[in-house]
């Protein structure tokens, strides 16, 4: 049997912990020591529960090797008997953040994924020392309480539930215990890269001779604190209705709540309403509190925020929503809605000036929450609103409603 020590027995208790419940599970394999590692500890477990595997690796197609290197993870997940799936990234090439849009398009690609093989939830391979290395490189940003707080073991996104079995674990201690075995990985070249910000955090940390697990503990302390504000914020949320794509707060409770919480229920709906992974930056988000407690209304982040006599509504910003691009191919639209078949020949475009088509007395919508539901076109010809009730055939979702509001305002 494993030792207390074990970097093995301490995995397995997290498993049982966190996924113990599960009939199947994804696990993320990019084919590195930590991912590796997670494929290992997890096979024989689930094997012994009669749990069903599957893993996937993503090829983001950044580097020549990509290709080969998803195979050899494919390769590995075979040779336990694991049915093994490579995802490529149909990466954009303009300019922007890249690490945070393929982190994104990894997440989307990884749930659509899981979604069709029927899974519960997915396994990631973050350890103690990616918490130590994001809260320096949060620091560097001047974030605040939400940026600094650790990852969580479980998070919902993308309609998936994502576990991180791994967290009190060293990267060290993975690959010793790989090497141990004969166990293989491989290793990215850019995580030596000095133009990556994580790997000069890590270089920070041995430079300074900081401990990665003192700096994951300070993590978990900032995240119990983010856990406490978050069990306030949604408090003051009470009485929060979603509707049709739209957030309606009370806007008694969010006047009357302190600064930071008023900062909190506004970034949540932000993220809830357009589903931006991150929010507007916090002295934009500053201007747009002040505009809300002089009375006026704003736009802010791709939404649009209205005060009535009784609630602050959160609706998409009609301009974004006529931008958004085609149906992903995990049938997304505008990152808010999860729709499927479509007859051939259509596309999903936003209502814009046709929003008339809508009875919006029936649907108690205001003008620009139309605009911005989605209809069904062909060519330049609307065939209908797919709101209420879409066409025969096709099926309409949300891709969050008011629970996801609550859980990402609680901090999870």
């Amino acid at each position: 049997m494993p030792g207390a020590a074990d970097p093995e027995a301490r995995a397995l208790a997290a498993l049982d912990r966190l996924a113990g419940d599960q009939a199947a599970l994804g696990v993320a394999l990019s084919g590195g020591g930590d991912s590796t590692a997670l494929l290992h500890f997890t096979a024989a477990w689930a094997q012994g529960r009669r749990i069903r595997l599957a893993a996937a690796t993503v090829d983001h197609r950044l580097r020549p090797e990509s290709g080969a290197e998803a195979a050899q993870a494919g390769a590995a997940a075979a040779a336990l008997g694991i049915a093994h799936q490579t995802l490529p990234w149909q990466h954009p090439h303009e300019g922007g953040n890249l690490p945070a849009t393929a982190r994104a398009a990894r997440l989307r690609l990884l749930g659509a994924w899981a979604r069709d093989e029927g899974l519960g939830a997915v396994l990631l391979g973050h350890t103690r020392d990616d918490l130590g290395e994001t809260l320096l490189m949060r620091l560097g940003r001047g974030a605040g309480l939400d940026g600094l707080s650790a990852m969580a073991e479980r998070r919902e996104a993308e309609g998936m539930v994502w576990l991180r079995p791994m967290l009190g674990l060293g990267r060290a201690e993975l690959r010793g215990w790989l090497s141990a075995r004969g166990i293989g990985w491989a290793d990215d070249p850019t995580n030596d890269d000095p133009s990556q910000e994580r790997t000069r955090a890590r270089q920070a940390i041995a430079a300074l001779g900081l401990d990665p697990a003192r700096l994951a503990e300070s993590a978990s302390h900032l995240r119990a604190a983010r856990e406490a504000l978050g069990a306030v914020a949604v408090a003051a949320a009470q009485g929060a209705r979603w509707h049709h794509g739209s957030l309606h707060l009370p806007r008694v409770a969010f006047e009357a709540a302190h600064p930071e919480l008023r900062r909190l229920l506004l970034k949540a709906a932000l993220h809830c309403v357009t589903g931006e992974d991150y929010p507007p930056r916090r002295d934009a988000l500053a201007a747009t509190l002040a505009a809300l407690a002089s009375g006026r209304g704003a736009a802010a982040g791709g939404a649009l925020l209205r005060l009535t006599s009784t609630t602050l509504r959160v609706e998409r910003e009609p301009a974004a929503a006529v931008k958004a691009p085609p149906l992903t191919a995990d049938g997304v639209w505008d990152r808010r809605w999860i729709i499927s078949g479509l007859p051939p020949g259509t596309e999903i475009r936003a209502l814009g000036p046709a929003a008339p088509a809508l009875d919006r007395r029936v649907l108690k919508m205001s003008r620009a929450a139309a605009e911005c539901s989605p209809g069904l076109w062909r060519g330049g010809q609307l065939i209908a609103p797919l709101l209420p009730v879409p066409p025969h055939g096709i099926r309409l979702t949300a891709a969050r409603a008011l629970p996801d509001f609550l859980r990402h305002l609680g901090g999870s």
